[in-house]
């Protein structure tokens, strides 16, 4: 006994040595994928112990055991379950996603996996199945809620689909900063036919890109925003913007008018001045969190989406829109998403 136990010290000296001896940047890769698998595991890095105590920690919160491998192995594996899944298999994240818009018509992937899926627990049974792997807890709710199992399929997005979006965090003329990033929710489900790309709540992924303070002869403080990606269930992130049928459709909804004029001061949609993006003129122009507006996709995408079973169709909230002709010369695209 004394001797396996001098084994594994001396098996985890090694280890420590190797992490601790490679190149400074293969060593921060380590902990830079390792504190992205637990922030979407837990929503924040771990601290207090070292790599192989905090990996070992993941895996068995996850599936209740070490997994094989090396340590490299092991954290792309991992990683790989989290956000990619594998050939037949939709990832983790993925499958969170269908089994929370199942439950609430609406993801929440602001929230770490962990926190998901204990509040579907709660919201479905009134108590977590805390202690338990999350692996396991998620296919019991996948159980419970759908009529097959989780299957994602590729589908087309078309270019120039239109979807209505909510400003999910506030941004002010006097305190925003070239660079800062800023999340929007979609207003509604994303589509294609029976096939579910992005659920309510997902979400889309902007930037400030230039702030102008105000200057002489009364000219106003600008805000240029440019709009970078949809994160949808799937991997693949959709290139977004304004282009000119989500100018047309945002005038033609009355409450994005009514945002436009009253909340914003001046709120110009559309290209000026920067293409595909958004201008905002005021001193004091505040967009409040849930501030609507209108995107649409950049380019036609390839998108692993849900195929929705037909029992559970009639609960699909398209983003509801009007009919708005495609602008000249533009591609074709589907008025709804």
């Amino acid at each position: 006994m004394k001797n396996l136990q001098k084994g594994v010290s001396v098996f985890l000296a090694l280890v420590a040595i190797l992490v601790f001896t490679v190149p400074g940047r293969a060593q921060d890769a380590v902990f830079k994928t390792l504190a992205e698998i637990e922030t979407l595991v837990y929503g924040q890095e771990s601290s207090g112990s070292g790599l192989v105590a905090r990996l070992a920690q993941v895996e068995k919160d996850l599936f209740g055991r070490e997994l094989p491998g090396s340590l490299a192995e092991r954290q792309q594996s991992l990683l790989a379950f989290l956000k990619e899944g594998s050939a037949g298999q939709p990832s983790f994240l993925f499958k969170i996603g269908v089994a929370e818009w199942a439950v609430f018509q609406g993801v929440h992937p602001g929230q770490p996996a962990s926190t998901r899926i204990g509040s579907m627990e709660s919201q479905l049974e009134g108590t977590s199945q805390e202690g338990k792997p999350l692996a396991m807890r998620l296919e019991r709710l996948t159980g419970m809620l759908l009529p097959e199992p989780v299957s994602g399929v590729p589908v087309e997005v078309p270019a120039q689909a239109i979807f209505k979006v909510e400003i999910a965090d506030a941004l002010a003329a006097k305190t925003a900063k070239a660079g800062d990033p800023f999340r929007m929710r979609l207003a509604g489900d994303l589509v294609v036919g029976d096939r579910l790309v992005a659920p309510k709540g997902s979400l889309v992924l902007g930037h400030v890109d230039s702030v102008k303070p105000p200057r002489s002869f009364g000219r106003k403080a600008e805000i240029r925003l440019a709009f970078d990606r949809l994160i949808p269930l799937g991997p693949e992130a959709l290139t977004v913007l304004i282009g000119e049928r989500a100018k047309a459709a945002a005038k033609s909804d009355a409450s994005v008018v009514a945002a436009g004029t009253s909340v914003l001061g001046l709120f110009l949609l559309g290209p000026v001045g920067l293409a595909g993006g958004l201008l905002i003129r005021g001193d004091s122009a505040v967009i409040e969190e849930g501030t609507p507006f209108y995107l649409e996709t950049a380019a036609l995408s390839t998108a692993t989406s849900y195929p929705v079973p037909p029992s559970l169709r009639g609960m699909l909230n398209p983003v509801e829109i009007r009919d708005i002709p495609p602008a000249s010369g533009d591609a074709q695209g589907g008025s709804k998403p």
